[in-house]
């Protein structure tokens, strides 16, 4: 006959062995999601943020244009197009891949803009980011 201290004991065995199978599965999907997490996000503003781009952009204008411009550009590239541009997903030419981009740039600047603004393929309009005037992503 079995005692209730054996029984006690293989409860109690069992329920630390799947506690600790529990935890140790928990660490691994823990693992799993940030080892398969996207590249990039898709942030969506919904308040219009051109006119406030425009009026910082009017105001910076007036000592160095330059830098600001430059500087405008790297941040819609690197908000909406790095995702894609950068690590060739969907089958994105990326930035500075030269031969990649010879048959794009062929077709034209007008052509280029237009895929851009318009979106060609995968690459939705403006990059998904909708907010950007024609002008911000030219």
């Amino acid at each position: 006959m079995i005692t209730r201290t054996i029984v006690n004991t293989a409860i109690a065995v069992t329920l630390t062995a799947a506690a600790m199978i529990s935890l140790s599965a928990y660490a691994a999907s823990e693992e799993i999601v940030e080892r398969v997490k996207p590249v990039g996000q898709l942030v969506v503003n919904p308040e219009d943020t051109s006119q406030k781009a425009t009026e910082s952009t009017a105001e910076s204008t007036t000592t160095d244009s330059a830098p600001v411009v430059a500087d405008a550009g790297k941040a819609t590239y690197d908000k909406a197009c790095f995702a894609c541009h950068g690590t060739g997903a969907a089958g994105a030419p990326i930035l500075g891949k030269k031969d990649a981009w010879t048959s794009r740039i062929s077709q034209g600047k007008d052509k280029l803009y237009s895929n851009a603004i318009n979106g060609f393929n995968a690459m939705p309009a403006k990059g998904g980011a909708a907010a950007l005037s024609d002008e911000e992503v030219k």
